[in-house]
């Protein structure tokens, strides 16, 4: 609200498109505009190629999401760029992921919060961890992850007995 408000498209866009992602900082940095739009319009799904394990992860869109990429793309930085995140220099192609670090920090910071305690990782973990506490379902959060194991999801999560056991009482047969 606070980056709406503010008219901060990029950050606004930036912040969306971290969760919708589940993308690794060094992934989304790396983002090109034809990964998230094609024929003029940002697409509903998105596919990138993941550089720690060049598997491809696909992901939603939301229309949240859309709509302050479409506002960013307006932007006279975008003018010509093949980066979502282009560099304010010519030698930076998109902007860093210590860039994005710092990005975050001043976000995190700008709502009263211990920047410590959050990072670009956190922005992965957003959406999965609200899908998994809603639906309990590892194997979805597996595949939006792009993890090839589902002990790594297991322990990236911090899934614990008592969580097992949570669902498993709240199901009524």
């Amino acid at each position: 609200m606070r980056l709406e408000l503010a008219e901060n498209h990029r950050d606004l866009a930036l912040f969306n498109m971290a969760i919708d992602s589940k993308l690794r900082g060094c992934d989304l940095v790396k983002m090109k505009v034809v990964d998230a739009m094609a024929s003029g319009q940002i697409k509903e799904r998105a596919s990138v190629l993941q550089s720690k394990t060049q598997k491809p992860v696909r992901f939603e869109i939301s229309e949240g999401t859309r709509a302050s990429i479409e506002k960013w793309m307006e932007d006279e930085l975008m003018v010509d760029s093949e980066h979502l995140w282009p560099g304010r220099f010519h030698e930076r192609l998109h902007i860093s992921t210590r860039q994005y670090a710092q990005i975050i920090r001043d976000w995190v910071t700008s709502i009263g919060l211990e920047a410590t305690a959050y990072g670009t990782h956190s922005m992965r973990r957003t959406k999965v961890t609200q899908i998994y506490k809603k639906t309990g379902n590892l194997r979805a959060v597996q595949l939006m992850l792009g993890h090839t194991k589902m002990d790594s999801t297991v322990r990236y999560l911090g899934v614990e007995i008592e969580d097992a056991l949570a669902i498993a009482e709240a199901i009524e047969i």
